[in-house]
């Protein structure tokens, strides 16, 4: 090595020491200015001799070109969600199963904070940062390795010499709450749109296609779980913990060893009272079994471990007035009542308002204009009103009612089948039509580009659609004169309508809106009728046959065909040339298979893969288990492929499932 690789390699290991020291153990052991003379030092001996930069250098962390998309990353293990536990009733049950299971009445456990952030994964070979990628759904993440190199409390180089050839671990990104209140500081003198909460700052920080934008935001991590590990072994959660701050992660303080229910309950307590005093929030508590033998045996549900869960504390609330009352009305012509609100603060969230759900709900409760109630956020999410402060209740408020007529066509609304709901009965109420118009142009329905909610609002206001076949009927000229409409958008979107007629028959039933009926139960109604026109026969009888389908959804689904508007409408999107037709029986052949799809496929996505196995009545899964009947192989499959081989399940390369494919199709 010569006197100048030398230097630059001391710099990097010094900084990369220091970061730690900073970053990771809070504890500098020098001045800022003399770690920025240091840096400055780096940066110079890198420009002037580039071939020994390495990509772990300190200097790696100021954020790459912009991406035009992110790729996907399979993750070897799944990240699971967790069960939760709402009170500490529930909390109990939970070690109650593990003492069970265990036969120990004082089984060690691992109690962390539960924090509000984006869960991540990081993934390292022989010491050095390769990939680094988001949750997703649990199977595949989104690539945001650039993203993730900026944040300095991520070694980019492991600490010491000894670890595994392959380590992945999973973190929680987060933004603190003295840096979210700066961050939108800073967003609100620049006019731009302020972050509704420190999770929602974090996760648009962290998924910026541009990683030199990540590299500005006060981003943090706290690593907390195992990913898959090569080379290595741990006995128990705590030992891995203790682990990972030796090689240079950041772990939690908070993070405490428990040991039998009193301590795991004392913990719960402890931490939901310091819950508003933490720097970062948090929603609740992770209680873990300690021991990774245990965690083994105990397994995991379809998505949940059995030997851990979410300790959730209460909804947070707030005391705020209930400023007016509007009336929504939806497609389905429910009419709901919705305060609007003195704007509170809850959790890190501005709530304006908050729905009331119905007249029922408002009686019970004696909900008034002008009352001063508790707010709570249901779940943290949720708002909803939970008392009136009947001391607070200004004088002269007066018992609300929903109104008698419809709000938006003026129409007599009725109580339907003497329920709680109110609706609006007038057919062509705007209000109404403009809901379905968009439920119609949803991804999952129509898929129409483009008919987005302003557009759907000019086309009823101006008289232009008065019923879905109206939208089949429009020209570009048509749409020129609205707002915000140039002669090549207005081409795009009558484009669009026109190719949405080639959608196939589970999206039609969907885009229809049958009360009750999903995508799922869409998919369900199109392989089992296989038209629109054997849908329209449809009897009580021979729909709760169908698996899946009960009373209830059988006798809206009736109530929906038999209607005679339903009809006519039916009817006349068929002669729009929307009539896609799935013959029963041979048009299924692969209808009771399960395809599992693993790696990057060349010439499609996954999704796609997955839609070309549903059309022909297959399931796509997300696990591989013993009844997976085929999994599908892509380039740098993962564990999927190894669990696959170990069950002997039939695996196919792309070129494999194609020709699959073609021959089932080729049966129909």
């Amino acid at each position: 090595m010569n006197a100048v690789e030398k230097e630059i390699r001391e710099l990097q290991q010094t900084l990369r020491e220091h970061n730690y020291r900073y970053y990771v153990l809070d504890d500098p052991l020098i001045s800022d200015a003399e770690y920025d003379r240091l840096f400055r030092r780096l940066l110079e001996m890198e420009g002037r001799y580039p071939e020994y930069i390495t990509p772990d250098s300190p200097t790696h962390r100021v954020g790459a070109e912009l991406l035009q998309n992110f790729g996907a990353l399979e993750h070897r293990i799944p990240m699971l969600s967790l069960a939760n536990a709402l009170n500490e009733e529930e909390l109990k049950d939970f070690y109650t199963r593990i003492v069970k299971f265990t036969g120990d009445p004082c089984t060690k456990l691992v109690g962390e904070p539960k924090l509000d952030g984006l869960g991540v994964e990081l993934i390292y070979e022989k010491g050095v940062l390769v990939a680094g990628s988001t949750r997703g759904d649990g199977y595949t993440g989104e690539d945001v390795t650039a993203n993730l190199r900026t944040l300095r409390q991520i070694p980019l180089r492991l600490q010491g010499r000894d670890f595994p050839e392959l380590l992945e671990v999973r973190g929680e990104v987060i933004i603190s709450k003295e840096n979210f209140v700066r961050l939108n500081k800073e967003r609100e003198e620049k006019g731009e749109k302020l972050f509704a909460n420190p999770r929602n700052a974090a996760a648009g920080s962290l998924r910026q296609l541009d990683s030199r934008i990540s590299a500005k935001r006060p981003l943090e991590i706290f690593i907390y779980a195992p990913g898959k590990i090569e080379g290595w072994s741990f006995k128990n959660h705590w030992e891995f913990l203790q682990q990972l701050k030796s090689w240079g992660f950041r772990i939690n303080s908070m993070n405490t060893l428990l040991q039998g229910e009193t301590e795991m309950i004392n913990y719960f307590r402890e931490m939901e009272e310091r819950r508003e005093i933490l720097p970062y929030d948090i929603d609740g508590i992770v209680i873990k079994v300690n021991d990774l033998m245990i965690q083994e045996k105990m397994g995991v549900r379809t998505r949940t471990p059995r030997w851990a869960i979410a300790g959730k504390f209460k909804a947070r609330q707030e005391v705020t007035q209930i400023e007016s009352i509007d009336v929504q009305v939806g497609r389905s012509g429910i009419l709901t009542p919705v305060a609007n609100l003195r704007p509170v603060h809850i959790g890190g969230v501005t709530v304006r308002r908050a729905t009331l759900h119905n007249q029922d709900e408002i009686e019970r409760k004696d909900i008034r204009v002008g009352d001063w109630i508790i707010l709570e956020r249901a779940g943290d999410v949720i708002p909803k009103v939970i008392k009136v402060i009947e001391e607070r209740r200004p004088a002269g408020t007066e018992p609300y009612r929903l109104p008698e007529h419809c709000p938006v066509c003026g129409a007599k609304v009725q109580q339907i089948d003497g329920g709680v709901a109110v609706k609006c009965v007038h057919r062509e109420c705007p209000a109404q039509l403009k809901n379905g118009i968009r439920h119609f142009a949803s991804k999952a329905a129509m898929d129409i580009e483009g008919l987005g909610e302003k557009i759907v609002e000019q086309l009823v206001d101006e008289g232009l659609v008065r019923a879905f076949t109206d939208l089949y009927r429009l020209r570009a000229e048509d749409l020129a004169p609205l707002e915000r409409f140039a002669a090549r958008s207005s081409v795009k979107l009558t484009e669009a309508i026109r190719a949405s007629k080639k959608r196939p028959l589970k999206h039609v039933i969907y885009a229809l809106g049958i009360p009750n009926v999903g995508e799922y139960l869409a998919r369900i109604l199109a392989e089992h009728f296989g038209s629109l026109d054997a849908l329209l026969q449809a009897e009580t009888e021979a729909l709760t046959a169908i698996e899946d389908i009960g009373d209830i959804v059988a006798e809206s689904i009736v109530k929906f065909v038999s209607d005679p508007d339903n009809r006519v409408m039916i009817k006349a999107l068929q002669s729009e040339g929307i009539d896609p037709r799935l013959e029963k029986g041979s048009a299924l052949p692969l209808k009771g298979k399960t395809f599992v799809f693993t790696g990057t496929l060349k010439d499609m996505t996954r999704d796609a893969a997955k839609e070309l196995v549903q059309e022909l009545g297959a399931r796509a899964s997300g696990s591989v288990s013993a009844k997976t009947d085929y999994v599908v192989a892509g380039e740098e499959a993962g564990s999927k492929l190894e669990k696959a081989r170990k069950l002997n399940v039939p695996v196919l390369d792309e070129t494999a499932f194609l020709s699959l494919l073609e021959e089932y199709r080729t049966k129909t």
